[in-house]
């Protein structure tokens, strides 16, 4: 197939797929006229990094998924290098979500304060004279 369809069936466009080429991400072949030619299995690694770039991965830690498909295994994490990428990424989550886990406790913290300084500003609620006890 050449550039304009793999495009359109990864849903990118042709010129992600030239910079993907031009980073080694995608391999450079061209037909007799000298027209890029892709295949199915281009589309199953474009598949894997639009996957990986959904989850927050950077482009470059694609790479080793990219190659373990082109070595013609499976899946592209079924290497070693690929779960060292994954295991890098949790680590970075899990580092993220402590930060945001610290920051929400803080802005609970002062939200706390603030309506406790307001109780004791404002007293007591204003009763209806019109009410009886």
């Amino acid at each position: 197939m050449r550039i304009g369809e793999l495009a359109a069936r990864a849903g990118t466009t042709t010129r992600t797929l030239r910079y993907y080429e031009e980073r080694g991400l995608l391999p450079a072949r061209r037909n007799g006229n000298g027209y890029r030619a892709y295949d199915e299995e281009d589309l199953r690694l474009l598949r894997q990094i639009r996957t990986l770039q959904e989850f927050g991965f950077e482009l470059e830690e694609t790479r080793p998924f990219v190659e373990c498909l082109q070595a013609g295994h499976p899946a592209g994490d079924s290497c070693p290098a690929s779960l060292d990428v994954y295991r890098a990424k949790l680590a970075e989550l899990d580092a993220c979500l402590d930060e945001l886990q610290q920051v929400r406790d803080r802005v609970a913290d002062e939200l706390a304060r603030a309506e406790r300084e307001r109780a004791a500003a404002s007293g007591p609620e204003p009763r209806c004279e019109l009410t009886t006890p």
